[in-house]
């Protein structure tokens, strides 16, 4: 089993990082960080080290980041 609280420390800059790319708001970036994590902890079983644990982490931040563009969309 992973330690997720090493990861978190390892990794949260980078991610955090990564989603400042896509979306250039400090909040919204941090915000999305957590919530990155936070689905990484609920889907670590499914995490088959096919790739580097940041590019998994990257790309759960990707998701969360376009499904937070559709709920913008749909506000508008």
């Amino acid at each position: 089993m992973m330690d997720m609280d090493s990861i978190y420390r390892e990794q949260a800059n980078a991610v955090f990082k990564y989603l400042m790319t896509l979306c250039y708001e400090e909040d919204t970036a941090q915000e999305l960080t957590q919530e990155t994590f936070y689905q990484a902890v609920r889907s670590v079983k499914r995490y088959d080290a096919s790739c580097k644990i940041s590019v998994w982490l990257c790309q759960i931040g990707k998701h969360l980041w376009f499904q937070e563009l559709r709920k913008r969309k749909r506000r508008k």
